[in-house]
């Protein structure tokens, strides 16, 4: 029986996932400060909660490689 083949790290994957999901999450917090009066601190709540949610996003994508 082989062993299963290891993982393939892309720090480029790895970054555009990261960058993806606070962009994501900055622009929701926009959209619903935006709805209740102030778009920049909804974005900077965004923020607040896109960022740790985007370097779980990569943890979990690649959390294989670094076992």
């Amino acid at each position: 029986m082989e062993p299963a083949p290891r993982p393939v790290f892309q720090p480029a994957g790895a970054g555009a996932l990261l960058a993806g999901t606070a962009a994501a999450g900055i622009a929701v917090g926009a959209a619903v400060g935006w709805a209740a009066g102030s778009w920049g601190l909804g974005a900077l709540g965004g923020a607040v909660v896109g960022i740790p949610a985007g370097v779980y996003a990569v943890y979990r994508r690649y959390r294989g490689f670094f076992t």
